[in-house]
């Protein structure tokens, strides 16, 4: 019995080699590669030294771009957060038909290439885009707002075209939830507030950390909707790695930048990740 387990447990492992094999060529080669870039002191890497990392952490700047960056993830989730749960909410209590066409509408940005998005919140925010044009008829304002090139259209386009990340997985865990839970509270006499709180709440935490993970880390990383919709006069760390890379050929402090970067989203997708047992935790016990 125990060789056919280990048999058994050896195919398992089969299964798993080209799977580890196409992620330590995609993902693991070039990070390596990146940590190897960044420890030379020039832009045609012949010198090694430390002269990259010590030019980019002895500049003040870098760290407004990267507190920046992690600014701009953490409004975004918040956001998403604030619209979409609420969404979720509505889904459980539609009926089968209409959840798959919410369903079918939730999916559908995902079918769209994020230029064609991101390209459409120019239309959408510019000066005589939709919102100025719709405030404007209604006499909500005089002239129109500003809302490209400033963080407050980039975070309002990101939540949009990062919303899906958040509720797919939320409805997902949500959907899982016995319905007689709410009733069950309803008969214990909790309110509906209540019942929120302290019972939908923690039972879909585990749907709502990884909703989370999955917007801050692609909200974080978004070039395209970075450069589009906040232009040059916001700077986040995505875009630093462009310029050294691409404009001014400054390959190892370009890798210093990616690294960074890489290093800083997932510090805070450990800390989601943490948090998210530790509730887990306290919910089952």
């Amino acid at each position: 019995m125990k060789e056919g387990g280990k048999l058994s447990l050896f195919r398992e492992w089969q299964l798993a080699v080209p799977l580890a094999l196409a992620f330590a060529a995609l993902f693991l080669a070039p990070l390596l590669l990146l940590v190897g870039v960044s420890f030379y002191n020039d832009e045609k890497i012949t010198q090694p030294g430390f002269a990259s990392w010590l030019k980019f952490y002895g500049d003040p700047f870098n760290y407004k771009v990267i507190g920046d960056t992690l600014l701009l993830g953490a409004k975004t989730v918040c956001t998403t957060v604030l619209i979409g749960y609420p969404l979720a909410l509505v889904y459980l209590d539609l009926s089968a038909r209409l959840q798959k066409v919410l369903l079918f509408v939730i999916v559908m940005p995902l079918l769209l290439s994020v230029v064609v998005r991101t390209f459409a919140w120019i239309v959408v925010l510019g000066r005589e885009g939709v919102v100025n044009s719709v405030l404007m008829g209604l006499g909500v304002i005089s002239e129109p707002l500003k809302l490209l090139q400033t963080e407050l259209g980039l975070v309002i386009s990101l939540t949009q075209i990062e919303m899906p990340l958040m509720l797919l997985p939320l409805i997902s865990v949500m959907s899982r939830l016995d319905p007689n839970l709410r009733d069950a509270s309803a008969a214990l006499g909790a309110s509906r507030w209540r019942t929120l709180f302290t019972v939908i709440v923690p039972l879909s935490m585990p749907g709502l950390i990884a909703g989370c993970l999955l917007v801050f880390a692609s909200s974080t990383t978004a070039f395209i909707s970075q450069t589009v919709i906040g232009g040059v006069r916001l700077i986040y760390l995505p875009l630093v790695i462009w310029q050294q890379s691409l404009v001014v050929y400054h390959w190892p402090l370009a890798a210093v930048a990616s690294l960074s970067l890489v290093v800083s989203v997932l510090s805070v997708v450990a800390a989601l990740s943490w948090a998210g047992r530790r509730s887990g935790g306290y919910v089952n016990g």
